[in-house]
């Protein structure tokens, strides 16, 4: 279609890099193929956080891994951004020199 669109994304692999290394390189290629990425990228976005992650547990279990990873990452679709994260990884946007809060952190207390 002609909607312009980026995707950017960080991830912290914890206990080794198997889980960042996997998201890294399967999340964009599950947003990008969702039904959704159209019509609603922030769902488009949850499903795939959803379905990588399950992708890796079934990796992690015939392989014995046993990493993890937190995760950030930014759709932009036109003028719109999307954010989706997990863990404790964090976003901050800077707009004309001020922080804009896009998120709350993970704490252990939040559910």
């Amino acid at each position: 279609d002609d909607v312009d669109r980026a995707y950017f994304a960080v991830f912290d692999g914890h206990g080794g890099v198997d889980a960042a290394n996997y998201s890294a390189t399967h999340l964009h290629v599950n947003v990008g193929l969702h039904e959704e990425i159209v019509k609603n990228p922030a769902e488009a976005l949850k499903c795939s956080f959803q379905k990588t992650d399950e992708m890796f547990l079934f990796k992690a279990k015939r392989e014995k891994l046993r990493s993890g990873t937190t995760g950030v990452s930014a759709l932009i679709v036109g003028s719109k951004l999307h954010i989706a994260w997990l863990g404790d990884s964090q976003v901050m946007l800077v707009q004309q020199g001020k922080a804009v809060t896009l998120m709350e952190p993970h704490k252990p207390e939040r559910e």
